[in-house]
């Protein structure tokens, strides 16, 4: 998992106590440190590049005067970070790879957010400040000049951009007391269950009970997270990602689950070892039919035999907090485009949105559990997509990007 906070926010007391609960974490900044030592190879790049000027009297790296002339001049920022940066993501892979099989690994690094590295990792917990306090903190607890407190929140991702990227806001408002209960929660209800899962093959299913919740706004959010995930998995093999199914669709209440979809040239790329491997670094699992019979859609439209299906693959996550369907669809197959559609034609037309919602509502009242509301509603997907495929015809509708 990313751990991150704009300073100020009491990241290192979250990552403390989840060391002290047992976590292998992953120090950024310290690692930004060692590697830049006395007589390490970084330090002689760092002083032929930018000179003598940059050491102390003992020839440790003085960093106030780095700072001074990095500071303000993206060249030289990129000088930098060329010369360190490589290092330090060496020094990172090699401590996550020693930790033990069944670790949770957290590695803190405050620029997650900046970096754009929430894909890299199976969770990212945001230590969730608002501006204003971390801005008191830095000024009445460190005692640190206000302008010069101003100036690093505001070279930092703002709170919106951290809300964005983070699976779990963990609020620090309150105590210290407060934030150790936060923090052993999430522990012991989501990281370790998490791990374990992951760790023995087991994806998070949805519950039998039929329950369907009011539209969550935040879940195009996390659905973008979980699309950047599988990209970041797959690499080109992923052709397109997309949100679909009933929580991509707003105002429709819907099972909280996500449903997404991956195109890929061939379903099976997920046989690879390595492209496993990938998923489940981001707590995503290849789901293999127990009966061996692989996974497949009902066909539906012109030239459909009655019964037909269109082959395809399924990923899973780990996460108990967060059930996610991905459906992994081949690029020759008329499903991944007929999803979308089905999507796009909901989210245009009201009335057969809400004739949707109805059927929902009915399987609700009847008692039916998931696996019985999905075959329920099959005859129904025969009927509506037909008209789907007439409204996307006259509207001269296209699957965008």
């Amino acid at each position: 998992m990313g751990l991150s906070g704009g300073i100020g926010s009491g990241k290192s007391t979250v990552s403390a106590r989840l060391a002290e609960l047992g976590a292998v974490v992953i120090d950024a900044d310290r690692i930004a440190r060692e590697v830049v030592e006395p007589d390490t190879p970084a330090l002689a790049e760092i002083t032929a590049r930018f000179g003598p000027g940059v050491l102390t009297p003992d020839g440790a790296l003085d960093r106030p005067a780095l700072g001074a002339v990095v500071f303000g001049d993206p060249a030289a920022r990129a000088d930098l970070e060329a010369i360190t940066h490589p290092r330090i993501f060496a020094r990172t892979v090699e401590l996550r790879d020693a930790a033990l099989d069944d670790a949770v690994v957290v590695h803190d690094i405050p620029l997650l957010v900046e970096l754009d590295r929430a894909a890299d990792y199976a969770l990212t917990v945001i230590v969730d400040v608002p501006e204003e306090i971390r801005l008191r903190r830095l000024v009445d607890l460190r005692g640190m000049d206000e302008d010069e407190a101003r100036r690093r929140i505001a070279a930092q991702a703002d709170d919106d951009q951290r809300r964005r990227a983070a699976d779990v806001l963990l609020p620090n408002t309150g105590s210290v007391e407060d934030l150790h209960e936060a923090v052993d929660r999430l522990w012991r209800e989501r990281l370790v269950p998490f791990e374990t899962g992951l760790r023995s093959g087991r994806p998070s299913r949805r519950p039998e009970v039929l329950t369907l919740v009011e539209p969550d706004p935040s879940w195009p959010a996390q659905a973008a997270r979980l699309c950047d995930r599988l990209r970041g998995a797959l690499g080109e093999a992923a052709v397109r990602t997309d949100h679909i199914g009933s929580t991509s669709i707003p105002a429709l209440r819907a099972k909280d689950v996500l449903d997404l979809q991956v195109v890929v040239p061939d379903v099976g790329i997920l046989d690879d070892t390595a492209v496993r491997r990938e998923l489940s670094r981001r707590g995503l699992l290849v789901v293999d039919r127990a009966d061996g019979q692989g996974w497949w859609d009902h066909a539906h439209g012109e030239g459909t035999a009655p019964g037909g299906t269109w082959e395809k693959g399924f990923v899973a996550t780990a996460d108990p907090a967060r059930i996610v369907h991905v459906h992994v669809r081949q690029q020759d197959s008329p499903a991944w485009r007929l999803a979308l559609i089905f999507r796009d034609w909901l989210r245009a037309v009201p009335q057969e949105r809400d004739a949707y919602a109805r059927l929902k509502d009915d399987s609700v009242r009847a008692g039916l559990s998931s696996t019985e509301h999905a075959s329920a509603k099959e005859p129904w997907f025969a009927q509506a997509f037909p008209r789907a495929e007439e409204w996307a015809s006259r509207t001269g509708w296209t699957p965008g990007s």
